[in-house]
């Protein structure tokens, strides 16, 4: 991994995120886009204007899903020391993941089918809409002719196309690819979604308290919208050229609950698969983690079986954290998110504070990092992504 750029509620780029995500400043707030809504909070990326930082003409054009996507992309190709222009396109890939894509763009259209007929809906509906179009439109900017998809598994989609990227870079197929995941679906029809489906925080005591992960208050997450990218290179493409690294991706493993739609199963069985199946791929033992960054969504039922699954699987020594009481979830960036924090975790030796976390449930019966976030000697780390329809991605991250 030797280039990484984001943009999240807790900074416009990724020095700003990891010093507010160690600084565990919680980044929920109420929303004004959400006026009316039951639930009206959420952790949005306020600062970022796609006009200011893609152009007027370039950003009009497009979601705001895939001007994040688009933003955090060139941020990591110039933190990596690269420059498009030099090249070989055809070796470069681009694999992004995300839950909901363009759905800004198509519920903004299908409010004006309802309110002024079908001839006032904007040419571009299509192209601004559909899931793939921010790794197409990726690919073009950065002038990437190898392969360019989108992989959608939920809120485990930033980690799979992680671990797709890492196999196209294995099997000789590319040189370099850039992979990540963008979400911005902070839009009416989700939001009511989530909470009818009873996943979203009412926060009772106020935004700041609202995404407690392993907290005995929880009440559920609060979603957020983010993107982040990392360029993902061949080990002898990387030296070559004398790229510094973050950090290794060094395994990769997926698996389904094949349960529920909706609810993870209560020992985290499936996540365990995922995680025994990374760590056979990266040739380590459980003994070998020193630091988990959880999926930790805040959510009652995620948050023990997560536990549960960890405590299991790779004791109690693993140092555990969640960043998302200060980000939020970001669905389908989530992951992505969470592994750019881990590799920075991994070169920094610091695990990040789980924001929010005061009174740690019992249940959950692990070291995690609260009050203050915390020096440790690592080599290597996991970080967990887990989704709606049971579909868990597990990467395995390793110090260079």
């Amino acid at each position: 991994m030797t280039g990484i750029g984001m943009v999240t509620p807790a900074g416009l780029t990724t020095d700003e995120t990891w010093d507010s995500v160690l600084a565990g400043r919680p980044t929920a707030a109420a929303d004004p886009a959400l006026a009316g809504l039951p639930v009206e909070l959420s952790c949005r990326a306020a600062e970022f204007d796609g006009d200011t930082v893609l152009g007027r003409r370039t950003a009009w054009r497009l979601d705001r899903c895939t001007q994040l996507a688009l933003a955090a992309g060139w941020a990591a190709v110039a933190d990596a020391g690269l420059d498009p222009g030099d090249w070989d396109g055809t070796r470069v890939g681009t694999i992004l993941g995300t839950a909901f894509g363009g759905i800004g763009t198509w519920e903004r259209e299908h409010r004006k089918l309802l309110e002024l007929g079908a001839e006032r809906i904007s040419s571009l509906t299509v192209p601004m809409s559909l899931t793939n179009m921010m790794a197409g439109r990726l690919a073009t900017d950065v002038k990437a002719g190898g392969p360019s998809f989108v992989t959608s598994s939920a809120c485990a989609s930033g980690a799979t196309a992680i671990g797709t990227a890492r196999e196209l870079l294995r099997s000789g197929a590319c040189d370099i690819v850039l992979a990540g995941g963008a979400e911005s679906s902070l839009v009416h029809s989700v939001v009511a979604a989530f909470d009818r489906a009873g996943a979203l925080s009412h926060y009772k005591d106020g935004p700041s308290k609202a995404s407690r992960p392993f907290d005995t208050g929880r009440d559920g997450f609060v979603i957020a919208e983010a993107s982040a990218v990392l360029v993902l290179e061949r080990p002898e493409h990387a030296q070559a050229r004398g790229a510094r690294a973050y950090a290794y991706v060094s395994g990769y493993g997926a698996s389904a609950d094949a349960g529920h739609e909706t609810r993870p199963d209560p020992e985290g069985l499936g996540a365990e698969r995922a995680v025994c199946a990374a760590l056979q791929d990266a040739d380590s033992s459980p003994a070998d983690v020193t630091h988990v960054n959880a999926h930790g969504t805040s959510t009652p039922l995620n948050d023990v079986a997560e536990g549960r699954m960890i405590r299991r699987v790779l004791g109690s020594h693993p140092v555990t954290s969640s960043v998302k009481g200060v980000t939020g979830h970001s669905l389908g960036a989530a992951g992505a998110v969470e592994a750019a924090i881990t590799a920075l975790s991994l070169k920094h030796q610091t695990v990040p504070m789980t924001a929010g976390l005061t009174h740690q449930d019992p249940a959950v019966d692990l070291d995690i990092v609260a009050g203050t976030s915390r020096p440790v000697t690592m080599e290597t780390a996991l970080s967990n992504s887990f989704g709606f329809g049971g579909q868990n991605a597990v990467l395995v991250l390793t110090r260079p």
